[in-house]
């Protein structure tokens, strides 16, 4: 947990705005479930910004400020409020070039004086009683970042900390800097007598460049900037530990695990009276809170046990790029990723376990126009996956529902388990990984779209995630094709705002249906294969390089993410008279080409613009698919809307951008965040990652994530 992660110079550029108290409140809020006190609240505006004021006048206003920070998630499960440390100051040592770090305690007490039963550890503080002296704050801070499980375990550091009253003088602290006070490099108190000492001692912290560097470093540490899921998989193939479940995920994973163990038993040595039990686990939680890391956390752990596991979705987009880009040359990988729709007729015997990503995206039935009538479902979609394993797993967000015949909720999960007489576990994940670590983004784009009931805000920028408008598609595609190009992840999507042709002909021609003006691009294409030009199949388009230059819609980006993300609004949601208005498209067809094209703007999209989605569900889906568009970048959104009074809604709510440094460009990021993303790896050779991995041994012990 953090609040706030700026540089000193961009903090009081921030604090110049009047936007940084408010913006930690909003966090404070989101974090602790309630509004920060008035004194906390005054603290910020006034000690924060002369900390950074010192910074910037010791020439080190590049050093980066973390603000109200939690050093892991263990704090979390800790009996009270977590431990929040005022400032975490981070750079690089001048003279090493080490990871430096500084704990900072900020008190604006002016007065200290000693407590009757003379101890160090106690002072008094005129009006608020006795406290505990604050160098004792900063050496629990100190072990719990230096200790075996903190951030900088097994790192190259310098590590103190120091505490800062700047209202007070030496004198009138005076029990503070006794002979008896706390001593280590955390020990350090400085007063408004003591600053010249603070700037020079902060200029031997820390070197003049360097702090955002640093600060990625930390970031990383603590877990607050993650490999994206798809890199993850590829570097691991299934085999090597790369993300680290941390907080609620590491429960929900442990106990999925614990329940596996107790109820399907040992596979190497079968019971000799089954267990009949089943057990369903439904595990909600917003877009980037680790669900499917959970899933295929989950899914590689039980294999490596030797049990028969599935991991089912119902997105083609997630499904396509875990087959084709991470399996690509293993069998038995791609053919444990299914979907939904594969278990109309039960597994005999039933899997051990099914995981259900993205079960939001639960059908109805199981039904497919190449179908015969004899192959459709018979029985509600939920009850064939409670059908086909022993253990099943459900990964809910209902706000990413996207189709009316979506109907995966929890209460239709939790209504099937009973009916089937199986044990429910439900669990509610809550940070979220996603967009940098910003719940703070999550929460403004909830707000900016209506899919929640908080009123719109102007964006404060966090040092998460950056998140700008502009003005035409050619500037928008100008800023991801350059990303791409020099080395980040980047696509362009778009609102189903458009017709989308089919491939033509043997050689597969694609047409230019998204059309701005005079600005034409492809859809992603609607095949299985490739077609001209190289154009790839839409269910690896998100990751293949020459998927580039197309635009995706929902159905192809939800689930995945990339550095960067261009969003293109369509005239299916506009703002009018204070309001979101929404609309469906009409077409016609070309008289030269052929070609259907745009005759009034608005939805498209075969599934949600029919007549028989009533106006109140249209709505919400349509929603709900920008707001999955717009939360799939882990750096930056840029926003762009083809009508002129909707942008310029979304300026006044992004407000100004030409903050110092924040925008995260490829050759802006410090060299620790300049990750390369992986291509499809090499077809395997001898046997496949699951069957030589099942019967234990060390390789059983590894986990994926």
């Amino acid at each position: 947990m953090l609040l706030l992660k700026l540089s000193a110079q961009d903090l009081l550029a921030l604090n110049a705005r009047r936007r940084m108290v408010p913006h930690l409140a909003a966090r404070w809020r989101h974090f602790l479930g309630s509004a920060p006190s008035v004194s906390e609240s005054s603290a910020w505006a006034e000690s924060l910004v002369e900390l950074a004021k010192d910074l910037v006048a010791a020439d080190r206003g590049n050093v980066e400020m973390i603000v109200e920070c939690a050093a892991t998630l263990d704090e979390w499960d800790r009996d009270g409020t977590p431990r929040l440390i005022d400032v975490v100051l981070v750079g690089h040592h001048p003279e090493t070039r080490s990871l430096s770090v500084q704990l900072v305690e900020l008190k604006r007490w002016s007065t200290v004086t000693s407590v009757e039963a003379a101890t160090a550890e106690l002072v008094q503080v005129p009006g608020m009683g006795q406290k505990r002296h604050p160098a004792l704050q900063l050496a629990e801070y100190y072990d719990a970042f230096t200790g075996d499980r903190g951030p900088l375990n097994e790192l190259t550091f310098e590590c103190g900390g120091f505490v800062y009253l700047h209202n007070a003088t030496d004198a009138s602290v005076a029990p503070l800097l006794a002979v008896n006070a706390p001593t280590g490099a955390y020990a350090r108190v400085y007063t408004s007598d003591g600053r010249d000492r603070l700037l020079s001692d902060l200029r031997n912290k820390f070197a003049e460049e360097g702090g955002d560097s640093a600060a990625e470093i930390l970031l990383r540490r603590m877990q607050l900037r993650n490999t994206p899921l798809l890199d993850a998989m590829i570097r691991s193939r299934g085999e090597d530990t790369v993300f680290t479940l941390r907080g609620r995920q590491r429960e929900v994973a442990d106990q999925i695990l614990e329940t596996a163990a107790r109820v399907l038993g040992d596979p190497a040595a079968p019971a000799l009276v089954p267990d009949d039990r089943r057990v369903v686990f439904l595990v909600t939680g917003g877009a980037g809170t680790g669900k499917s890391a959970i899933g295929l956390q989950v899914k590689a752990q039980l294999e490596a046990q030797g049990r028969a596991v599935q991991y089912a979705s119902g997105s083609r987009a997630f499904n396509g790029a875990m087959q084709e880009h991470v399996g690509y040359g293993d069998r038995e990988f791609k053919e444990s990723f299914t979907y939904f729709s594969s278990f109309v007729t039960p597994p005999d015997p039933p899997l051990d376990v099914l995981l259900c990503d993205e079960a939001h995206r639960l059908r109805d039935r199981s039904t497919s126009r190449f179908w015969t009538p004899e192959q459709q479902g018979t029985q509600p979609q939920v009850d064939e996956l409670l059908d086909a394993s022993r253990l099943t797993v459900f990964f809910l967000d209902e706000s990413q529902s996207v189709r009316p015949n979506e109907v995966g909720t929890v209460e239709l999960i939790t209504d099937a388990a009973q009916r089937r007489k199986a044990e429910l576990v439900p669990y509610r994940l809550r940070e979220q990984f996603r967009c940098g670590g910003s719940d703070a983004y999550i929460r403004w784009v909830r707000a900016l779209l209506g899919v929640d009931d908080e009123a719109p805000s102007e964006w404060i920028p966090d040092g998460l995630m950056h998140v700008e408008v502009v003005e035409s598609p050619e500037a928008l595609e100008q800023i991801i094709r350059s990303e791409a190009l020099a080395g980040a992840s980047a696509r362009m999507v778009a609102g189903y705002c458009w017709p989308w042709t089919k491939p033509k002909g043997k050689e597969k021609r694609l047409e230019a249906d998204v059309r701005i003006g005079d600005w034409h691009r492809l859809w992603n294409a609607d095949s299985e294969s490739f077609c001209e030009g190289g154009v790839p199949p839409s269910k690896i388009w998100s990751v293949h390089p020459n998927g580039l230059g197309q635009i995706g819609c929902v159905y192809t980006a939800q689930g995945l993410e990339w550095d960067w993300c261009g969003v293109i609004m369509g005239e299916d949601m506009v703002r009018r008279d204070g309001r979101w208005v929404f609309r469906r498209g009409k077409e016609y067809k070309d008289p030269e080409s052929g070609v259907k094209r745009v005759a009034v703007p608005g939805s498209f999209d075969p599934k949600v613009r029919p007549s028989s989605v009533d106006d109140e569900d249209f709505a919400r889906l349509v929603r709900h698919a920008y707001h999955v568009l717009m939360t799939r970048a882990s750096r930056a959104s840029v926003l762009y809307s083809t009508d002129a009074e909707t942008r310029e809604y979304l300026k006044k709510w992004v407000g100004a951008v030409q903050i110092h440094g924040l925008r995260p460009t490829w050759e802006n990021l410090p060299p620790e965040a300049r990750v390369p993303h992986l291509s499809r790896p090499p077809r395997r050779n001898g046997r496949s990652r699951s069957r030589s991995r099942r019967g234990g041994g060390p390789q059983a012990q590894r986990t994926l994530f």
